[in-house]
């Protein structure tokens, strides 16, 4: 049964339901000498609250997204994988399909980088109609955080439901969405070259050429766009700088501290040369980046997408900003988001031709 699954959670909420009738109608009914009795109304009393807090923990996690699967939750996610499963090469690798919303999903490993990762892709209903058969696609590969997974985006963040209603309501271009692990081996980098963990290299080189293989996509920068929420919000503010050759934009939602995290990256000089704030202030490339988030998010303050602006003042680099007036860390949030983000991208992608 799916951590994330309804199923599971409707089973939590019914257990929660049964225990406390079960205590209420077996609470004067215990028999035995009083230590027994104690005894069973200690349990009965400790069953009602772990299963209430059971659902309320489900809820939690359903609502954040903080574990996507029971190995997620575990922390056995993809570690097996990375050593025992390196993956097909990108010539051999295959999709299946998902049980949701049309999505395809793959397990391969980057030549380039040495990794091996999940990738999830959409692609939009142009795709197959025979008006666009000879057309070629945008792609925007959306990143997620950390912990999490690409199936984030799938059972919590909305997708491929809610970019296809903006799509419907011509808020957007048709982008072939690429889901890629953004953690490979369930190691955090921030996407960053490491000597041992090239996982720049995976976003920006190995991800590209599995698409590219299998998929009408556009060549060059502006064919290809980043959208990420917190640490793939990051993600998606730090690639095009580092990479504007391969990506032209990028929409960062709620990201991490743009300044980088000591606790994913402890070496100073590393965290600073590959932190979007100090990476903007060397750009060269006139890349485009909207970045978001609320007044109310302690995570990922106002203050923090305002100081990359200010850095970006005097680059190339063109940067808007939106603060909404409420809001946690939460894919809420993250989804009246969207629409602006993604209109954001259509702006300075080109569209299928």
């Amino acid at each position: 049964m799916s951590l994330t699954g309804t199923s599971f959670f409707v089973v939590l909420v019914v257990a929660t339901v049964l225990a406390m009738i079960g205590t209420i109608a077996l609470w004067t009914r215990v028999r035995g000498p009083k230590p027994v009795r104690w005894l069973a109304q200690a349990v009965m009393i400790a069953v009602c609250q772990l299963t209430a807090i059971s659902v309320v923990a489900t809820w939690i996690n359903n609502s954040y997204g903080l574990y996507a699967s029971w190995d997620d939750l575990m922390g056995t996610t993809n570690n097996a994988n990375a050593v025992a499963m390196p993956g097909p090469p990108v010539q051999r690798a295959k999709f299946t399909h998902s049980t949701k919303g049309g999505v395809l999903d793959t397990y391969f490993h980057g030549q380039k980088s040495d990794l091996s990762g999940q990738v999830l892709v959409w692609t939009p209903p142009q795709y197959s109609q025979a008006a666009y058969r000879h057309q070629r696609f945008p792609v925007v590969m959306l990143l997620h955080g950390v912990p999490g997974s690409p199936q984030s985006w799938l059972e919590h963040g909305g997708m491929p439901g809610a970019f296809s209603d903006l799509l419907k309501q011509n808020k957007t271009h048709p982008f072939i969405l690429v889901m890629p692990v953004v953690n490979p081996g369930s190691v955090d980098t921030d996407c960053t070259d490491l000597s041992h963990r090239k996982v720049a290299t995976w976003m920006a080189q190995d991800v590209p050429d599995l698409i590219n293989h299998r998929f009408r996509t556009l060549r060059g920068a502006r064919g290809w766009g980043l959208m990420g929420f917190s640490t793939g919000g990051f993600c998606a503010a730090k690639l095009p700088l580092q990479y504007p050759k391969v990506f032209a934009a990028g929409a960062a939602l709620d990201p991490d501290p743009l300044t980088g995290d000591a606790s994913v990256l402890p070496d100073a000089r590393i965290r600073r040369l590959n932190s979007p704030t100090y990476l903007v202030r060397q750009a060269k490339a006139p890349v485009s980046l909207f970045l978001a988030t609320s007044r109310e998010d302690r995570l990922s303050p106002p203050s923090n997408i305002t100081a990359f602006r200010d850095a970006a003042a005097s680059s190339p680099v063109t940067v808007r900003i939106l603060v909404l007036p409420s809001g946690g860390h939460n894919y809420h949030t993250w989804s009246a988001e969207y629409s602006p983000a993604f209109a954001w991208l259509s702006q300075w992608l080109a569209a299928p031709h």
